[in-house]
């Protein structure tokens, strides 16, 4: 691992009467970084963290909370505004709700970039179509509205917004869980295809554990707000860690038709168990 991009050193996130994040440690360099876990495992609380986007009364605390050489736990509104979108961006699950509804394409990637870059009129304009172009999409999709896109399409779009103003690092926050099977493999190559045109890190949020199996360097699993597993993602089907295995193995596929598919025996106390570095 190379350029490291972000460094995260026992970070907890607060609300009152409950820790939904606890000790949470892990770096990303110029990779494919995923976090798995469950629905309620802190995953995306974790993404919001890095983003300054938790919500009030969560409180978010660490030792190192670091994007890009800056100290996210001492930035002030225009720092965030500087540093998101240039530096940090992210995609989030549903283009139905992440974009806005009454405004096209055009207007919604232009206003990304005008929020973040001081640019003329020809050079927004030329950003625009290589946004589009980038993603796949033909230009006569920019005066189209979200409502008249299909979800891929949607798709395309909340990534051509967020990689508009080229940034170093993209949290992908299960952006292929609204789409059929074709169009997850289809959005997740053109993911990865961008990081590396792009030589961007990506923080990719999942439950889909073949695609981070195929797609990513490396796997950080996450049970009830911490990591309990950490591995190089292409040894997820020769995962040790019972709840990791377990996450493996309750996939539905052909070959399990008519069985029962492995429980999780939650009486385990997984926080304890020795993490994997290999």
């Amino acid at each position: 691992m190379t350029d490291l991009r972000l460094s995260v050193d026992r970070l907890n996130i607060d609300y009152p009467g409950a820790r939904v994040v606890n000790n949470l440690s892990f770096t990303l360099g110029t990779e494919r970084l995923a976090l798995v876990g469950e629905s309620g495992s802190g995953k995306s609380m974790t993404a919001r963290a890095l983003m300054g986007l938790v919500r009030k009364p969560g409180v978010v605390s660490a030792s190192t909370l670091n994007v890009l050489g800056n100290n996210l736990l001492a930035l002030r509104p225009r720092d965030w505004q500087q540093l998101r979108g240039n530096g940090i961006a992210m995609v989030l699950q549903d283009p139905r709700y992440a974009l806005n509804p009454v405004k096209t394409v055009h207007a919604q990637i232009s206003e990304a970039l005008t929020l973040h870059q001081r640019l003329s009129r020809a050079q927004r304009e030329e950003k625009i179509q290589q946004a589009i172009a980038a993603v796949g999409l033909e230009p006569r999709v920019l005066q189209r509205y979200p409502g008249e896109l299909s979800g891929g399409m949607g798709q395309r779009v909340m990534i051509a917004i967020a990689l508009v103003n080229d940034p170093q690092i993209l949290i992908a926050d299960e952006p292929t869980s609204a789409l059929d099977a074709r169009l997850r493999n289809q959005i997740l190559e053109l993911l990865v295809e961008q990081c590396e045109q792009r030589r961007m890190a990506m923080l990719l949020i999942s439950h889909d554990l073949p695609l981070v199996a195929e797609h990513c360097h490396r796997v950080l699993v996450m049970y009830q707000g911490e990591k309990v597993d950490e591995m190089a993602a292409s040894q997820l089907p020769h995962a040790t860690h019972p709840y990791t295995r377990t996450l493996w193995t309750c996939r539905p596929n052909a070959s399990t038709w008519g069985t029962m598919l492995p429980t999780l025996d939650r009486s385990l106390n997984f926080t304890e168990q020795p993490h994997d570095h290999r």
